[in-house]
């Protein structure tokens, strides 16, 4: 992690990114951006549509550009797509320009949270629990490897998991600064 490094949030559809890296940004005074919310704001389109246009590959190409441009930028928070760290572009991106923050919960909760959403693409089946468990069992073992810290957002509420993210990250601060200071 670099110094004054930026914040990402990782995870599962549903798990609460938006929500908990709004309150982050809020928090640092930093800007929040949603890679999902980019991609559409850029392309005049919603994420369905460049599904249903471009296929999961079109949208992957859109998602590693937007990732690029906002991990080049410093003092952010980002929440990305669920699907993101199936790029290791977008993985080697965000470990080398911030802290991360995978963000997880149970797949019940998730099928709540997400039961009357129609913008996410991946969960129109027939079927949505067994396509959630298996996105989760693909993508845990890459967003294990890209994450500093892993926290549970299902059981804990937001105010304490936004608090114990922000402990996380100055804790990481500290750690490298003493490590940085030892090597001088």
């Amino acid at each position: 992690m670099k110094p004054a490094a930026n914040i990402y949030l990782i995870g599962l559809m549903g798990v609460g990114k938006t929500t908990i890296g709004k309150q982050l940004a809020k928090a640092l005074q930093w800007p929040f951006y949603d890679s999902d919310r980019v991609i559409e704001e850029c392309t005049g389109v919603d994420i369905p549509t460049i599904f249903s246009y471009e296929g999961e590959e079109g949208f992957r190409m859109r998602e590693q550009t937007v990732i690029r441009h906002l991990s080049a930028l410093q003092g952010i928070v980002m929440a990305t797509g669920g699907g993101a760290v199936l790029m290791p572009e977008n993985r080697a991106a965000i470990k080398e320009n911030g802290f991360v923050v995978y963000l997880h919960c149970s797949i019940d909760k998730i099928l709540h949270r997400t039961k009357h959403d129609t913008q996410r693409p991946l969960l129109r089946t027939d079927n949505p629990r067994q396509r959630l468990q298996t996105l989760l069992a693909q993508r845990d073992p890459l967003y294990a490897e890209c994450a500093d810290f892993k926290i549970d957002s299902g059981v804990l509420p937001t105010k304490t998991v936004v608090k114990t993210i922000l402990q996380q990250y100055q804790a990481a601060l500290e750690d490298h600064e003493r490590i940085a200071s030892c090597t001088k």
